[in-house]
């Protein structure tokens, strides 16, 4: 009989130990243990690694030539491996112009319907391709707003927030600060223009001239003279408030002043297209008396039911067989809880668990069988009730003969699992070793196993008396998106958690209207000001310009808070360049310990030396990345070591300075907990690495390219960054699911340094489907009951045991189980 696993020898890729394990096929599998551990190593960085490597070898010999630049797996022999394809969490977050329908494939099906079996105008001769119902080609985009549906412009009231103001006080807000504001109130004033007068007072003709005047006129501007120093009079060029903030959004290549002048900008509907993005032309075909914009508009549960009668005709047409592809594949997303989405929602505005399950579903319509499904934690950012019906997916899948390698951390996926394979005991160097493959129920006599005791866990957790607050903030009549009219209230000095189903409006709520409200009350109003210690956390790209704001009927308790950290999970860099270490800031200290070398001072080399962004020490043929780009042409494109330096980032001449007989590519090889003894007198970098390690992330190498951390990572990296700095006054800090990726025993390390800011008076709000976070928190707010449409309403608050006893939560089961009791009924 044919061998039923896959048998791995000799497995040492990263931290792996050499290992050997055996793996059935045809069966779900679960990869186990705390983060570091080395079962991604296993499951994509061999696994996967190995299936890849053997497709391109079956192809051109064009492949197999860049094999040898991207690398093997280090392993010895793998026999029994089918094909694999991987589903790994998106690193970079997608553009504006991807969408639900683009990401699953399902606009293509619905603009071919249009073009094929679509009702044309009276007289019309020809029949459109599908192309031109797109609104991201050139044949279909409305000429006016280039296929985006908005239109960016600017107001009086949007450059100018207070008209009791004078120009010389900074009446137009919108214009830059420092010297090049002040020029262009010169230039105004030598104009003949009054720039002490109140800007109300001002002639309207003139206001209207100043902020948005095509034209651009030169003048001879006298400086007003300061003692002590020499100015003369100089030629100055004028430009309009509109003019200046167009032209800075479109060719600016700072992103902080792309997003200062952002905050001065209008975005409204297309005049041309109403929104709609298409030309006339293409919205004047119809298909059940409807134009492809309303149907792309439509949840996809109602857009489903409306093409379900043309499925159901038996005709030769091609009408039914395009819609009966549309309602099976759009059964498939109901059936994993993303009925409410719309074809047209912009991708940007999804969650990681929506966009996750939406690449899952269109893996489930391919109709493969025979296939590895190697998947990256597809519980992360899931609700327990959409865990369920993510399970029943997964069992379809493996019932129509495929093996599923699920990397995870979610305890109840993990029951689910036929096998497990767990890695451990521990992160980095003290990890990499198989603890026990085979059924889940034998894990119980692993003895080294950290994930053996949340799995069989008996006894409920222990439970924590609530915190009492300090005072409440309070968000009133709150409407965006599916929030309407929506009253919020969030108690200071505890730790409150955001649950609901995935939609249901738990991000709107706390990462964009909670923070954007903060952030204008701390900046006094001022587009510019931004919260403290973090990016943006939108979630948005910049391409689609200004997001729409929530509208506020009122808040309440705003001058309680000093401070805004929002720390989300969007990447901390795009290329190989970023790091670990540049981001926290450490690597500045560990070069100039390098560049204290007697060695290095001999030589006449500064701390700038060490720096791979610097030509005088870095690698010249990949500039210092490590990684040169390399293209697959049928393959995404992907990184490979430097064939000059072989990933070490640097010139040889730099190389030959060491300290304590390692090399700057040696520290940057360390990981953090090998570098937090390495540099343990080295005050500054110990700091850093300290906060890191007590946010879980020890077995991360310093120099590990942002393009491979995962969001969980980042946002993680990100935190650790804030708790470095001295914290003042009272902090709010806002956390979108922050144990994203992380192994329940690295959770309680997280929970402790988040339960220690509120200890220390400040306010953490979190984001979470984690029901052990949850059921630990000291208020719950539960938003649902279910998601788009039907969601945007608080349907439980208070206490956890509240909340876990609360009759229309569909939290409340899953809570209530996680506190030990049967719940509500």
């Amino acid at each position: 009989m044919a061998d039923s696993y896959v048998r791995v020898r000799g497995a040492r890729e990263h931290n792996l130990r050499t290992i050997d394990v055996d793996i059935p096929r045809d069966a779900l599998v679960a990869f186990t243990g705390v983060s570091g551990s080395g079962k991604s190593s296993l499951a994509f960085g061999t696994l996967y690694a190995e299936a890849q490597r053997r497709y391109f070898e079956s192809v051109a010999p064009y492949a197999r030539r860049l094999i040898h630049q991207v690398g093997a797996p280090k392993v010895e022999d793998i026999t029994g491996l089918p094909p694999a394809v991987a589903l790994e969490q998106r690193r970079s977050a997608p553009t504006s112009r991807s969408s639900v329908g683009t990401v699953t494939t399902l606009s293509n099906t619905l603009r071919m319907l249009f073009s094929r079996a679509g009702d044309y105008p009276e007289g019309t001769t020809e029949r459109l391709d599908s192309d031109a119902f797109s609104p991201n080609t050139a044949a279909g985009a409305c000429p006016e707003c280039h296929g985006l549906g908005t239109v960016h412009r600017v107001t009086e009231q949007s450059l100018v927030p207070d008209p009791a103001l004078s120009v010389r006080e900074g009446a137009i807000a919108a214009w830059p600060g420092a010297w090049q504001g002040k020029n262009l109130r010169d230039i105004l004033a030598a104009l003949g223009h009054d720039i002490d007068r109140p800007w109300r007072e001002l002639p309207p003709a003139d206001r209207d001239w100043i902020l948005f005047t095509d034209e651009e006129p030169v003048v001879t501007v006298h400086p007003v003279r300061e003692a002590g120093r020499i100015q003369r009079p100089y030629k100055g060029r004028y430009m309009s408030a509109r003019r200046y903030v167009l032209h800075t959004f479109a060719d600016s290549k700072s992103e902080t002043l792309r997003r200062r002048v952002q905050g001065f900008m209008v975005a409204e509907p297309c005049p041309r297209c109403a929104g709609r993005r298409l030309r006339p032309e293409s919205l004047a075909v119809t298909f059940e008396g409807r134009d492809i914009a309303t149907l792309a508009g439509l949840p996809l549960a109602a857009l489903a039911d409306l093409l379900r009668p043309t499925a159901a005709r038996t005709d030769d047409e091609v009408a039914p067989a395009l819609a009966r592809d549309l309602v099976a594949r759009i059964g498939v997303l109901t059936e994993l809880g993303l009925g409410y989405l719309s074809m047209d929602r912009p991708a940007p505005t999804l969650s990681a668990g929506e966009l996750q399950r939406l690449r899952l579903a269109t893996q489930l319509r391919s109709g493969l069988f025979g296939v590895v499904y190697v998947l990256d934690e597809p519980s992360a950012g899931l609700h327990p009730a959409d865990t369920e019906a993510l399970l029943t997916v997964l069992g379809r899948l493996k019932d129509a003969g495929n093996t599923l390698f699920v990397v995870e951390h979610d305890m109840d996926v993990v029951r689910h699992a036929d096998w497990i394979v767990d890695i451990g005991p521990r992160a980095g160097e003290h990890g990499g070793q198989v603890l026990h493959s085979g059924p889940v129920a034998a894990l119980a006599d692993a003895a080294d196993s950290a994930t053996r005791r949340y799995l069989f866990a008996t006894e409920p957790p222990p439970q924590r008396t609530p915190r009492t607050p300090s005072g409440t903030l309070t968000l009133r009549g709150v409407t965006l998106h599916n929030l309407r009219g929506l009253d919020a209230a969030f108690p200071l000095g505890v730790f409150t958690a955001v649950t609901g189903v995935s939609g249901s409006g738990k991000s709107t709520l706390v990462t964009r209207v909670l923070a954007e409200t903060v952030r204008d009350h701390l900046g006094a109003g001022r587009p510019d000001a931004a919260e403290d210690g973090t990016e943006d956390g939108t979630g948005a790209g910049t391409e689609a310009g200004p997001m729409a704001r929530a509208r506020l009927a009122g808040a309440d308790g705003l001058a309680a808070i000093d401070r805004l950290v929002r720390v989300d999970q969007k990447p901390i860099g795009r290329t190989p360049r970023s790091n670990l270490a540049t981001y926290t800031g450490l690597f500045d200290a560990v070069r100039k310990v390098f560049a204290a070398t007697d060695e290095a001072r001999a030589r006449g080399y500064t701390a700038g030396r060490f720096s791979f962004n610097v030509a005088a020490g870095r690698c010249e043929t990949c500039q210092g990345e490590g990684f040169v780009a390399v293209e697959l042409l049928f393959l995404p494109g992907t990184y490979a070591p430097c064939t000059a330096c072989h990933g070490a980032r640097y010139h040889p001449e730099t190389l030959r300075i060491t300290y304590r007989n390692r090399t700057i590519a040696d520290v940057l090889d360390m990981t953090v907990d090998t570098a937090a003894d390495f540099l343990a007198d080295v005050p500054a970098a110990a700091r850093s690495l300290r906060t890191l390690k007590d946010v879980g992330l020890g077995y991360l190498r310093l120099g590990q390219p942002a393009t491979e951390l995962s969001g969980g990572e980042a946002q993680r990296i990100k935190l650790a960054t804030e708790l470095q700095r001295t914290r003042r006054g009272h902090t709010l800090y806002l956390l979108d699911e922050p144990t994203t990726g992380l192994h329940p025993a690295d959770t309680e390390v997280l929970l402790r340094q988040l339960h220690g800011l509120v200890d220390a008076g400040h306010t953490v709000v979190v984001v979470e489907h984690d029901m052990g976070v949850v059921a630990g928190a000291d208020h719950v707010i539960d938003l649902g009951p279910g998601g788009g449409a039907d969601g945007g309403r608080i349907v439980a608050e208070g206490t956890p045991a509240a909340v876990a006893a609360a009759p229309g939560s569909r939290t409340a089961r899953y809570l209530a189980r996680r506190r030990g009791h049967p719940g509500p009924s």
